[in-house]
């Protein structure tokens, strides 16, 4: 029997006033406290100054501290969630997401050699996300290589390419945590993933690249629907397919190292995510990313504010969050779809 399935329309509309609900209350919440109506005040000011402010405390913990950091965790889970969609629809495999392409271990050794040479807080803080990012594209290069086999890309090889050249690189950092000494604990940090550094230049950078990745798989749906009843069925459409696949993967590696490159590691999103939006709107690709960027970013955002405020005084790494919370979830979505 065919499962209920909610309407896209409202479901998708639904998730954009939470996605506002969930930012502007993780923007009140912290080790000191804001009212609600204050924030938008801040928020709304800084855009039309003939709207009277909050005070100047407030607007400064909003604007400087608050709302890059939601803005910054939103657009990180929105990438990571249409990541996990893509490469999910292309490989035909569900357990794909962002990191089984091994390109957030690539980041992870960037960011750390970045660090064991003590010049992750050159040119303003910028020489880390960048070795991050570099690192991860010189990864996608070799997983390209070790994938391609006669000029022909195949997607099976390609995921355990990934899942190889990431083993590969996971070593070689924990032969970096191994020759690390004051180092090891900002690489820890790193590797759990966190938004304490998030500011705006971190925003602007990543808002066009999760964005315009967004609307360029959105464009692409059909072509994922065709795909997920084989290559040659994509191909008697009219599909490209080698081309296609290239496109996908390279959007997809590129989307998360612009993520990790920023956050770290944040797991969970790009597997969970996708599932939970399929069965609850269906499997078409063009209603599905718009709505599964706005869940993952509502859940990220979510995860952070718990990362915040769940230990008084202390804040907790948010990718141990989202492996808390999305270990046991995709725990029962497996056991369900294997009863069915």
């Amino acid at each position: 029997m065919t499962p209920r399935r909610l309407p896209v329309g409202v479901t998708t509309a639904a998730l954009a006033v939470l996605l506002v609900v969930v930012l502007a209350l993780a923007a009140s919440l912290g080790d000191v406290p804001l009212a609600p109506a204050a924030v938008v005040r801040a928020m709304l000011h800084r855009a039309i100054p003939a709207i009277p402010g909050a005070d100047d405390l407030t607007t400064g913990i909003v604007w400087d501290l608050r709302l890059p950091r939601v803005l910054l965790a939103a657009l990180v889970g929105g990438g990571l969630a249409v990541s996990g969609a893509a490469l999910q629809g292309l490989l035909g495999n569900p357990l794909a997401d962002p990191y089984t392409i091994g390109v957030s271990s690539g980041a992870a050794v960037g960011a750390g050699a970045a660090l064991l040479l003590g010049i992750g807080a050159a040119w303003g803080g910028a020489a880390l996300p960048l070795s991050a990012f570099v690192a991860a594209l010189l990864t996608l290069l070799l997983v390209f290589a070790l994938a391609r086999v006669g000029g022909t890309l195949q997607t099976a090889s390609f995921l355990l390419a990934g899942i190889i050249a990431g083993s590969f690189l996971w070593a070689l950092l924990t032969l970096l945590l191994s020759l690390a000494r004051q180092e090891q604990r900002a690489i820890l940090d790193w590797l759990m993933g966190r938004f304490t550094d998030a500011d705006w230049p971190k925003v602007a950078i990543l808002a066009p690249v999760i964005l315009v990745g967004t609307a360029l798989f959105t464009a692409c749906g059909r072509g994922l629907d065709a795909f997920s009843f084989g290559e040659e069925t994509a191909r008697s459409v009219g599909v490209e397919v080698e081309r296609f696949k290239a496109g996908i993967l390279t959007l997809a590696a590129l989307m998360t190292a612009a993520s990790v490159a920023v956050s770290g590691i944040i797991g969970f999103v790009g597997l969970v995510v996708p599932h939970l939006m399929r069965g609850l709107i269906g499997p078409p690709h063009r209603p599905l990313f718009p709505a599964t960027a706005l869940l993952g970013a509502i859940l990220t955002v979510l995860a952070d504010l718990l990362a915040r405020l769940i230990l008084p005084g202390q804040e907790i790494p948010v990718g141990v969050v989202t492996a808390l919370l999305g270990a046991p979830f995709f725990f029962l979505v497996l056991r369900r779809q294997m009863g069915r």
